[in-house]
């Protein structure tokens, strides 16, 4: 009886049920077996399997603890509910009364009651075990002596004081960011610091520390962190540069976006006597300025990585160095950590050197301009780039022989008036000058991942590899699927060999659906993560992979450099440990798809932007999802994506079929399918919510 009283209280979780009840659920009818119910229910709420309620008895959904973790989830209207780290529970509500010294987003800690709200159960926040909202934006206002900002974000119910110490000179009505938070007595109010005023005309500023703000990036430096950076000396040690391979006098250059301002990496190339190629690719040496453990170290340990939104970028290391010092920028020397590759003039990796090096840039190419030398076959350092073209090209069609995979992915570029409004849109695919970048870079991360393993192998020391994994079986075969809709073949059963996957992605070259099969393939991939554990990298081919060549914008270059220059030592230390490090990849990972999440959005803003005051104007689309209440397309010249509701396709009655990726009309049998090209309208635009909605035109 006891284990079937227990199936029926796990199956009818949410009810109260009398003895009686109970009874009569179950077919028991006689005296005895009712008298054994009535005992055998006791003993469950004795073994705190039920609750007992007057005379009803419940299942007790509670725990074995009465405490729980989990991240806090606050509504505008003060109360809210944690999702609790434990996956078998329901979220528990949290009372506005019962919220305590925790905000939006917190990991806290919750003392759970034996009643519930509806079907979940209630408790209080008795702690906060992490924040993740770092920062606040807001106006300074002041009653009596005390500073204070009423902090934008509606689920934030409490006023910020500011620290009267650390108000930076800002005065009531400026516009600031608050952060370095204190928050431990609920009955008063959070205390913080100003870490940075806005000038009225900074949109971008603004805007960047908001969208910060939303995805609890770190957006101010600290003091210390600022303090420590203008410490270090500009010039050069003339001690440091004997101990260097010096590189002053070749020809090296540097080749980047047009907006950029930090310059990681540098090529060289000369023949030797051989007839082979000399390919210096020389990366700023961050490790040489930024210490373990300092405060420059920590905070970029805590960014992970710089963020680059549309028009403004969140950097990971202070301006003084990321476009200074560090900064591989043309006429000035600059401290390097090279790889220098000796290649044959048919790609074939001969020899190398990794060495720490003095370089002075002699020229600052754009992407564009470097591709004007390759198409022209004329112009400054022509030889140079053209012989490093032939070599990046012989390069790219081995790694792809070998496996590697060509996502020929399409961003996204704005152009922006002095306010930071978008005024255009234009898509920016991968050129030769793009590639060419590309192989060099490749080429380094390969060479030094590859050095250090055939260390490992006599040290037995952590290092960090850029890993990515097998695809998830189950999404290929979801993607094998739907390219077959559109008239491809992709065999699921063959996804070690990534041949399958290249063979459409070729097939698709050119073609309307190629930016969404290769959006929908990059999905059904597994992501590319850090860890200590080297397990290849799918996508590339590679066995061993790592990153090496952005040490100014990503904390893992910056550690595989410290990493390999001690290892590369004749007796080298212990840096970090094996724990150390796991804890490290697994931040930087987290902090890498935080910075992902917040460029798309940022892009999504200013398509937003761009597209409100052109309501009633038509596109080409192609469709690039279909659910049971619409059709979402994605606008094909910027990439824009919005709705098209079924509700709003008068001229018959769609019904959605999932199995055909399409909605077909019950009476015409007019199809539209996932990868069809359409002509919309625009005909609403929500800027508060990001959302776009069209009508198909024909």
């Amino acid at each position: 009886m006891k284990k079937e009283l227990k199936s029926f209280f796990k199956k009818y979780c949410d009810r109260a049920f009398k003895s009686k009840e109970v009874a009569k659920k179950l077919g028991i009818k006689t005296e005895h077996e009712y008298q054994q119910l009535k005992a055998t229910l006791y003993k469950l709420y004795q073994e705190n399997f039920l609750i007992k309620s007057g005379k009803k008895y419940s299942l007790n959904l509670l725990p074995k603890s009465n405490k729980i973790t989990g991240i806090l989830s606050l509504t505008n209207e003060g109360y809210g509910f944690v999702i609790p780290d434990d996956k078998s529970l329901k979220d528990i509500f949290i009372p506005s009364r019962y919220t305590g010294t925790a905000f939006n987003g917190d990991k806290v800690e919750v003392l759970l009651f034996a009643n519930k709200r509806g079907k979940n159960l209630e408790g209080q926040i008795i702690r906060v075990i992490s924040r993740k909202r770092k920062e606040f934006i807001g106006v300074v206002k002041k009653a009596k002596s005390l500073h204070y900002i009423v902090p934008e974000e509606p689920d934030v119910h409490k006023d910020i004081f500011i620290d009267p110490n650390k108000t930076k000179g800002a005065n009531v009505g400026d516009k600031v960011v608050v952060g370095n938070i204190t928050w431990e007595d609920e009955n008063s109010n959070p205390v913080g610091e100003i870490l940075e005023i806005f000038k009225e005309e900074d949109i971008l500023q603004i805007e960047a520390a908001s969208i910060a703000r939303d995805f609890g990036i770190p957006f101010a430096f600290s003091n210390n962190a600022l303090e420590e950076a203008n410490q270090i000396e500009s010039a050069i040690d003339p001690k440091e540069i004997n101990k260097r391979i010096d590189f002053r006098d070749k020809i090296v250059f540097t080749i980047d976006p047009e907006d950029a301002k930090d310059f990681d990496d540098a090529l060289s190339i000369e023949k030797n006597d051989s007839g082979n190629f000399i390919v210096g690719i020389h990366i700023a040496d961050v490790s040489y300025y930024i210490k373990p453990d300092s405060y420059l170290d920590k905070e970029a340990l805590k960014r992970g990585n710089s963020v680059y939104l549309v028009g403004k970028a969140i950097p990971m290391l202070p301006e003084k160095l990321s476009n200074g010092i560090c900064s591989l920028n043309p006429n000035e020397d600059r401290l390097t950590f090279s790889v220098i590759a000796e290649l044959s003039p048919r790609g074939k990796l001969i020899n190398y050197q990794i060495s720490k090096t003095i370089i002075n840039s002699k020229r600052r190419f754009t992407y564009d301009e470097v591709q004007q030398i390759i198409e022209k076959k004329k112009g400054e350092f022509v030889e140079q780039i053209l012989q490093l073209d032939k070599l990046a090209k012989i390069l790219r069609k081995k790694r792809m022989k070998s496996g590697s995979f060509d996502f020929n992915t399409s961003e996204v570029k704005f152009k922006l008036d002095q306010n930071g409004y978008p005024t255009e849109a234009y898509i920016k695919t991968m050129k030769d000058s793009n590639m060419l970048i590309e192989e060099f870079m490749l080429l380094a991360n390969k060479i030094v991942a590859e050095e250090i393993s055939k260390n490992l192998k006599l040290t037995n020391k952590p290092f960090i590899y850029r890993v990515h994994d097998l695809p998830d079986k189950e999404k290929i075969i979801e993607f094998a699927r739907f390219v077959k809709s559109l008239g491809y073949q992709l065999n699921p059963l063959n996804i070690k060999k990534p041949t399958e996957f290249q063979k459409v992605l070729e097939q698709a070259k050119g073609k309307p659906e190629e930016n969404l099969i290769n959006e929908l393939a990059i999905r059904s991939m597994a992501k590319a993560f850090y860890s200590t554990q080297n397990i290849g990298h799918y996508g590339l081919g590679f066995k061993y992979y790592t990153h090496f060549t952005s040490p100014i914008r990503r904390y893992s270059d910056l550690i595989v450099h410290r990493l390999l220059y001690n290892y590369l030592q004749t007796k080298p230390k212990n840096l970090y440990d094996l724990d150390e490090l796991d804890e490290i990849c697994e931040h930087i990972s987290s902090t890498e798809r935080v910075a992902m999440e917040a460029e798309r959005f940022s892009i999504k803003l200013k398509q937003v932007e761009l597209l409100s005051n052109q309501l009633g104007s038509e596109f080409e689309a192609i469709i690039s999802g279909i659910v049971h209440f619409g059709i979402f397309v994605k606008i094909t010249s910027i990439l824009a994506e919005g709705l098209i509701r079924l509700r709003d396709l008068d001229d018959d009655f769609y019904i959605y079929d999932e199995k055909k990726y399409a909605i077909i009309g019950r009476r015409t049998k007019k199809t539209y399918r996932l990868g069809d090209k359409v002509n919309v309208k625009l005909v609403k635009v929500n800027t508060d919510r990001l959302e776009l909605d069209f009508i198909i035109v024909e």
